[in-house]
């Protein structure tokens, strides 16, 4: 009789898996069903990989124009990042924090130091005072007064904050913050997602403050090693990134598409068929596994793991999977210009590593000075010179530059970044300018987000040679896009070895 690992190894180069989309959740697919040998085509319908991970030629300048950085909690990135050999590449970002803009009153200021959300546990502290006045901060302090009557049960965020701490807090700290980091209104975040432990914490010191100031401690406290990390969403995007809890964040010196390219050359090792401009249009079962439909051919799988956005996903599997709505979601569409100015007076980073806007105050939600941010973007750029990245559109809202043409979109994002960094840019100050559009995924942190997730992984799961990732399942950002490729495949191939054992 044959030795069992030989056997499951035979099982593995004889089942082919069909990865749906290119993205860094199909390509962490992709390679956790090729380390065991199974045969895997990747499918793309773009002309590249890497998804919202991207880069492009600004003005002589290789730059991130999608996502920018990724959240550090619980170390799986970096895992990652060793395993491609690119662990030594990994830098943090200027540790000089960024500013918040559209504040009535005085336009702009830093954002407040800790806090959690942008929820200040000491509402007299001078940098939060300075945003919120003097009559925010008495109206915050009430906070302290209010008696415990329902506190720990409130889900939404917004309704919290406005309800303990008064409508300055909410509107001109945590409203920048979420519209920032998630694309989304504060009344439509979860309490107990976006801050584990917030509420539980507020129940124990009777105050929202007093919660706050209680989550800082714990986390300044170093965690075990075996600790979980935060499930705090972060989206690795376009604005400045103001830590959440366990939200600290890195990028990879050259840009973050390192990273796609050192999964596609891995592939390529382990013989991954990967194809671009190829979409996946149906799926049918045949032959005790799947028929994968494209425009001009069909491929046979043992299995198939879908990883595309919430609505193609959806149209794909909806006709195989019971009960899976083919619904189009309503998803935050947000488009990112990247400016390259000749602009000196930029030098001294006069508003930090970027700016997050009170919602309403102006048409851009968030801009990051990528030269202030980086070291190795500064270490690129020729003296004066200067890379500035400014996001438009958010949940709800259609992005400003929606109906421009690429020049037109430059030139508003030049007069917007001229605002928020209070310097004058004018039109003969910009060098170049790259224009991107991301249909994000909404927010895993939204009110009953998870589980109407939940019920789509359940319906999919239920179909044999099936699955699903991606961060409409996982929640956005790469430190819940990773884990969860990872955790899918493997679920995956062991059923299908199962299956052909």
């Amino acid at each position: 009789m044959s030795d069992p690992l030989e056997r499951l190894a035979e099982h593995a180069h004889a089942s082919h898996v069909v990865v749906a989309g290119g993205g860094i959740s199909g390509l962490v697919a992709a390679l956790e069903c090729a380390k065991v040998g199974m045969r895997v085509t990747v499918l793309e319908a773009s002309d590249a990989f890497g998804g919202v991970v991207r880069s492009a030629e600004v003005g002589g300048l290789t730059l991130d124009v999608g996502a920018e950085s990724f959240a550090t909690r619980g170390g799986v990135v970096r895992a990652l990042l060793a395993e491609l050999g690119l662990e030594d590449q990994v830098v943090p970002p200027n540790a000089a924090g960024a500013w918040v803009a559209g504040v009535p009153g005085i336009g702009a200021a830093p954002l407040p130091k800790g806090g959690v959300l942008g929820i200040p546990d000491n509402p007299w502290a001078p940098d939060v005072r300075r945003v919120i006045g003097w009559a925010g901060a008495w109206r915050a302090y009430v906070d302290r007064l209010r008696p415990p009557l329902t506190i720990g049960h409130q889900r939404s965020l917004g309704a919290l904050v406005r309800s303990r701490m008064g409508s300055r807090v909410l509107d001109r700290l945590v409203a920048p913050v979420t519209s920032g980091v998630y694309s989304a209104r504060p009344d439509d975040i979860d309490v107990d997602l976006a801050a584990p432990g917030l509420n539980a914490a507020l129940t124990r010191t009777g105050s929202l403050g007093g919660a706050v100031a209680e989550l800082r401690a714990a986390r300044a406290t170093p965690a075990p090693a075996d600790a979980p990390a935060s499930d705090v969403p972060v989206v690795s995007g376009a604005a400045p990134r103001t830590p959440a809890p366990g939200g600290a964040v890195e990028g990879i010196a050259g840009g973050m598409s390192r990273l796609v390219d050192a999964l596609v050359a891995r592939l390529v090792e382990l013989g991954v068929d990967l194809r671009t401009e190829i979409a996946v249009e149906r799926l049918s079962p045949a032959d005790g596994g799947w028929d994968v439909g494209t425009a001009d051919d069909s491929l046979h799988a043992d299995a198939v793991i879908v990883a595309l956005p919430e609505g193609a996903a959806r149209e794909l599997l909806a006709p195989v999977v019971p009960g899976l709505d083919r619904g189009e979601p309503i998803a935050p569409v947000v488009e990112v210009v990247t400016l390259v100015v000749h602009a000196p007076a930029l030098d001294a980073a006069p508003r930090g590593t970027g700016v997050l806007t009170v919602p309403g105050s102006h048409v851009a939600k968030a801009l990051t000075h990528s030269t202030a941010k980086w070291d190795w973007v500064r270490d690129a750029t020729e003296p004066g010179i200067h890379v500035v990245r400014v996001s438009f559109g958010a949940q709800g809202e259609e992005p400003a530059t929606a109906t421009l043409d690429d020049e037109a979109a430059g030139a508003l994002a030049l007069a917007e970044a001229s605002t928020l960094l209070g310097v004058p840019l004018a039109p003969a100050t910009l060098r170049a300018s790259h224009r991107v559009r991301y249909v994000q995924s909404q927010p895993g942190a939204a009110i009953g987000r998870a589980a109407e997730t939940a019920v789509a992984r359940g319906a999919i799961r239920s179909v044999a040679g099936l699955g699903a990732t991606g961060a409409w399942l996982s929640g956005t950002g790469l430190a819940q896009v990773i884990p969860d490729a990872r955790s899918e495949a493997d679920r995956v191939r062991s059923a299908t070895l199962w299956h052909r054992g």
